[in-house]
């Protein structure tokens, strides 16, 4: 039997939400072991004062709680 714990992260880029979607995973996968699933469950826009658009990639990861035997 297994035990997963699922959590929201949002990651942000200049580029795509993609390439969001790519760096928090990337960020994520530093410090949790056992990545199993990343789901994309929302994606905006968000526009500065300036006009400079980023794009956001909010996903569900859900990893596997280890033993500590």
């Amino acid at each position: 039997m297994s035990v997963y714990r699922v959590t929201e992260i949002i990651g942000t880029s200049g580029t795509s939400w993609e390439d969001a979607a790519a760096e928090a995973i990337r960020t994520a996968a530093v410090t949790i072991r056992d990545l199993r699933v990343a789901e994309v469950v929302k994606q905006d826009i968000h526009l500065d004062e300036d006009g400079a658009i980023t794009y956001r990639t909010k996903l569900q990861l859900s990893f596997k709680y280890e033993n500590e035997h």
